[in-house]
């Protein structure tokens, strides 16, 4: 394993100006870093985002849980990941990475098998919350920093295939805990679960290096730099970015926008049980992962050639739409159609969030305008979603939840159209 660097890092501001010359034909480093963040993204997502899902079917059924109840430890997963997501962004901003994720996948993998061991609400919650501290540390913070630093020219795309570890872990990893915890229970299928996140997380740990600096090298690569003449994007400090009314906009919309989304994923293995059976809930939740694999991939491409708030409030609403749809389904091949056009809008929304932020305000001071506005997005509506979504389903039906997060993502679009309209921060 790389010996990780001690000293403080040169946060990425100038231009690019180094020359090809002596410039080689191997693979630039930025793209092993892409995979690194992949393979960290996939058992982040795979047994921590996607994986809730599952964990609240299951808990709810062997412990006699509310889905209210758990539903809450869902949401508390979430404040407390995007807490620990603010607090390491001054960290990273100056020292290396690996220290960081390094120790979000032992303490990850701790609250995930307590998670398992957990008979009341009581020990149930105390988990979460540790499981949600190392989540924050292995999660977008941490994984869209190291993206934004090393590519420029090509950061959508970059940030396109690094964020398709998300839907590769729902495809996998989820489906993977779902079946062991169909044979095992949560008792004996956590502690396998937590196994494989610290080996994972010990798999991408090498070459996450901090910047292209670290590397000798610069943002895309020295061929690509002046090839395209690139030149540094904005350096808008911290204090005048997060005044502007454009974070501010932002913020709001991605509230309304990710907390349907969020609510909506955390909820559908269980209402696909409810109204079909467990199977269908389990593959509705896969269906998700795999449409977000593939429309990241291609929306990676189209952010490059299209305006990304734009792109932006199009998708929060064609995911309202899938959500008020979803409302209305009783039957299995319609469901997993559904899911099939809300993973679209999932993956996208989840990749637009870090370029929007690094588009209008830049690189130096990323780590603290992302996490702030992650910290507000999952307190408020990532946290929130999955607990309303959980009582609406208690006080009524899941065809009143939907309809309610279907309306908020609606809402959020809206509010992105009002923040496309504001002008460049400088």
């Amino acid at each position: 394993m790389a010996v990780f660097a001690t000293k403080r890092l040169q946060v990425y501001a100038p231009a690019v100006t180094t020359s090809t010359a002596g410039a080689t034909n191997r693979i630039f480093d930025g793209w092993r870093v892409v995979a690194s963040v992949f393979i960290l993204l996939v058992v982040n997502a795979g047994i921590g985002f996607y994986g809730l899902a599952i964990y609240l079917d299951a808990i709810t059924d062997e412990q006699g849980f509310s889905t209210g109840s758990v539903s809450f430890a869902t949401s508390l997963y979430f404040v407390v990941s995007a807490i620990a997501g603010r607090m390491i962004a001054p960290v990273i901003e100056t020292r290396d990475v690996r220290y960081v994720v390094a120790v979000g996948g032992v303490v990850s993998a701790l609250g995930i098998w307590l998670i398992g061991q957990s008979t009341s609400l009581l020990t149930l919650y105390p988990s979460y919350f540790l499981f949600a501290i190392g989540a924050g540390f292995t999660g977008l913070v941490p994984a869209t920093t190291l993206v934004t630093r090393w590519f420029q020219v090509r950061r959508s795309v970059a940030l396109s295939v690094a964020s398709t570890g998300l839907s590769v872990g729902g495809l996998t990893l989820t489906l993977l805990a779902s079946r062991l915890i169909d044979t095992k229970g949560m008792a004996g299928a956590t502690p396998w679960l937590a196994l494989v996140y610290l080996v994972v997380v010990a798999i991408s740990l090498p070459m996450l290096w901090p910047t292209p600096e670290s590397r000798g090298t610069v943002p895309d690569g020295p061929e690509v730099a002046t090839a395209t003449g690139a030149v540094a994007g904005p350096a808008v400090d911290y204090d005048t970015a997060v005044a502007s009314m454009f974070f501010k906009l932002a913020t709001v919309a991605f509230v309304l926008t990710m907390g349907a989304q969020v609510g909506g994923i955390a909820q559908l293995a269980k209402l696909g049980t409810e109204r079909i059976d467990r199977p269908t809930g389990a593959l509705a939740v896969s269906s998700i992962a795999l449409a977000s694999v593939i429309a990241r991939l291609v929306g990676g491409f189209v952010a490059t050639r299209v305006r990304l708030i734009t792109m932006t409030w199009v998708l929060a609403g064609l995911q309202g739409l899938a959500l008020v749809w979803i409302s209305q389904i009783g039957s299995k091949a319609p469901l997993l159609a559904a899911a099939l056009l809300f993973g679209c809008t999932i993956g996208n929304l989840l990749m637009l969030q870090p370029l929007v932020v690094a588009d209008r305000f830049g690189v130096a001071h990323y780590p603290r305008i992302f996490a702030l506005q992650q910290l507000i997005v999952l307190g408020f509506g990532v946290g929130a979603g999955p607990y309303l979504l959980g009582i609406l389903r208690d006080l009524a039906s899941y065809e009143v939840s939907y309809i309610v997060a279907g309306g908020m993502s609606l809402a959020g679009s809206a509010v992105f159209f009002l923040a496309s309209r504001q002008p460049e921060v400088s």
